[in-house]
């Protein structure tokens, strides 16, 4: 057995998308080979609905698969093929865009006027990157939540963990899609594929992740320079951990507990060309894409 490395440790950061969504980006648009075969990770998080309601109006995907698990409020959707909808607390959509769709995200606060979630963009390998967009819509009733004897959770969204499987399926990153809450003071240790890219994302309590290089742990919100961790706080909010290879991972809660999303997938190893909500892997097919959205092209027949 062996525990993953912490690669990395970084804070999200505050950024504004749409007609003007306030949010935090905890990677996106650089190095996208460091994440492969994950593009962009957001988490849109609000309390006044003058920071999100403008939403995300109609825009354009091609290349890849967008990921959107709400906490918290609504988001209603709909696209250029007819479809529409609205994910609630608690659901998952997962949206393949394959060869080009439109469509747009408009949030909707819950009775607070809080709005949570989170948006994560999957790669997709150039053998599929044209192929027909699909929707998979699940309810949160429909995901599994595994509750261990010490009090852990385990909501498994995509993939198998502890005998349950998620209702996503057929994900071209065959990825691991996870949200986990470890109670106060508790020390839990995950079992995970040695080589799949993997990361942390945490955004409520705090904790500490063991790492294999420094066995007394990295402390969350912490920068990380080789060997050296200078620890600053406990404070895990907004918090993005990157790990190495290794086949478990081990977490230590604070005293308020810790929950986390992890995510790992299959890095798909391809040269990446990207320009926006569209990625593909020349820049030739950038340039076909933009001619295609300039002509009325972008969307294609679907047989």
């Amino acid at each position: 057995m062996s525990i993953k490395s912490v690669v990395s440790v970084s804070q999200a950061v505050a950024a504004m998308e749409g007609a003007g969504v306030k949010l935090h980006r905890a990677f996106g648009f650089q190095n996208p080979e460091q994440f492969d075969p994950f593009l962009l990770f957001d988490d849109f998080r609000n309390e006044r609905p003058e920071d999100y309601v403008a939403g995300f109006p109609w825009h354009p995907h091609r290349g890849i698969e967008t990921i959107t698990y709400v906490l918290n409020g609504t988001v209603e959707h709909g696209d250029s093929l007819g479809n529409t909808g609205s994910l609630g607390a608690g659901d998952v959509q997962w949206m393949t865009a394959g060869s080009g769709i439109m469509h747009q995200e408009m949030p909707q606060g819950n009775a607070q006027g809080q709005m949570h979630g989170f948006q994560l963009w999957a790669n997709l390998p150039g053998a599929l990157k044209m192929t027909a967009p699909r929707y998979q819509d699940v309810q949160g009733k429909e995901i599994p939540e595994v509750i261990d004897d010490d009090g852990t959770r385990v909501k498994v969204i995509v993939g198998d963990f502890w005998g349950a499987r998620g209702p996503v399926d057929g994900i071209a990153a065959d990825p691991q899609y996870l949200d986990i809450y470890v109670p106060a003071g508790l020390r839990k240790t995950f079992k995970m594929d040695t080589y799949r890219r993997t990361f942390a994302y945490v955004f409520d309590g705090a904790g500490q992740f063991r790492d294999a290089s420094t066995p007394q742990g990295v402390l969350l919100e912490k920068e990380v320079r080789g060997q050296e961790v200078n620890i600053r706080d406990m404070s895990g909010d907004r918090t993005l951990v990157q790990f190495g290879t290794g086949d478990e991972l081990t977490v230590q809660a604070g005293p308020d507990g810790l929950r986390f999303l992890l995510v790992s997938g299959a890095p798909i190893e391809e040269p990446i060309a990207w320009h926006g909500p569209i990625v593909m892997n020349t820049q030739q097919e950038i340039r076909q894409a933009m001619h295609d959205l300039q002509n009325n092209q972008f969307i294609r027949p679907q047989h």
